[in-house]
């Protein structure tokens, strides 16, 4: 734990240098005009498709006259679409970053703290996106599974954290070893390392889970969404930016303390030059005696 807590001080000192601010302002500018593009096209048609199906639904009709409360509805139509738009920019922001910043970052953490560790380039790129996505569909699934525990207030700030964080330490973990470790290296690191990466994920969803509170009133989001939407981005993407970076520092570190480990090769033994026919047919003579 000791290596963690001191990637996690190197990692928030990486991020006051300018450029790691200057490179995480390009996914948020993409990932503000996306949010408010979709928000203007899209939201008031989401908050009624999802109302007509809940007003279909026996269990809402039921509850609206049990409880005697008007348009539960429309109460749940509007927080559902507010979740979904979280998952949605979380998703969203945590792939431009992975894509766009991670690779950077790493770069960066290796040219200035381990500038002769060698690059075994141990995963492509289409197997860093393979792995990338097989990771978001587990957690897409996670998350529509919980959803609606996060009408409980107790669990939305609970259950979100612990999906991003496992995410996040899948990601991010392999995108920091990709370009450096061998596969048999990558490997080894994630399972003889996995509960402190583990630890750095679910820290870094629980730095990113503020937002979550914005999500929590469906109503608050609806009415603020240009101004609140922006910002919930800006924290994501520092908070995944920072993730980068604490897991670079701790990858790297691993996969050097890996290789120090590692038994030096044994020098190769060249066969030695046949000897020449001459020199060893070579004959010496008693030498005479001088009188």
């Amino acid at each position: 734990m000791n290596r963690v807590i001191q990637s996690f001080v190197r990692a928030l000192g990486y991020m006051l240098l300018p450029r790691v601010i200057g490179m995480s302002l390009l996914p948020l500018l993409l990932m503000v005009v996306a949010a408010l593009g979709l928000y203007w096209l899209f939201w008031d048609g989401a908050v009624a498709a999802v109302h007509a199906a809940l007003q279909s639904w026996p269990v809402v009709s039921w509850l609206d006259g049990k409880l005697s409360v008007d348009g539960l509805a429309a109460w749940l139509a509007l927080r559902l679409v507010a979740a979904l738009a979280a998952v949605l920019i979380v998703v969203a922001s945590l792939a431009l970053v992975s894509m766009m910043m991670t690779p950077a970052l790493t770069k960066l953490v290796a040219g200035r703290r381990f500038p002769a560790l060698e690059r075994r380039h141990g995963a492509s790129l289409l197997t860093s996106i393979a792995s990338s996505a097989g990771a978001l569909l587990a957690a897409l699934a996670a998350l529509l599974l919980t959803m609606p525990l996060w009408l409980i207030p107790p669990f939305v700030l609970v259950l979100p954290p612990l999906i991003w964080g496992w995410l996040t330490y899948r990601v991010m973990s392999f995108d920091a070893l990709a370009d450096f470790a061998s596969a048999d290296e990558r490997r080894a690191i994630l399972r003889q390392y996995r509960w402190p990466l583990l630890v750095i994920g679910i820290v870094s969803g629980c730095l990113g889970a503020a937002p979550s509170v914005v999500w929590a009133s469906g109503v608050v989001f609806a009415a603020l969404f240009v101004v609140l939407a922006p910002l919930a981005i800006w924290i994501y993407t520092l908070v995944f930016a920072f993730s980068s970076l604490w897991f670079a520092h701790y990858c790297l570190n691993a996969l050097q303390l890996l290789r120090e480990a590692e038994p030096p090769a044994a020098a190769p033994v060249l066969p030695l030059p046949a000897a020449s026919a001459a020199v060893t047919d070579v004959r010496y003579k008693e030498l005479p005696h001088e009188p």
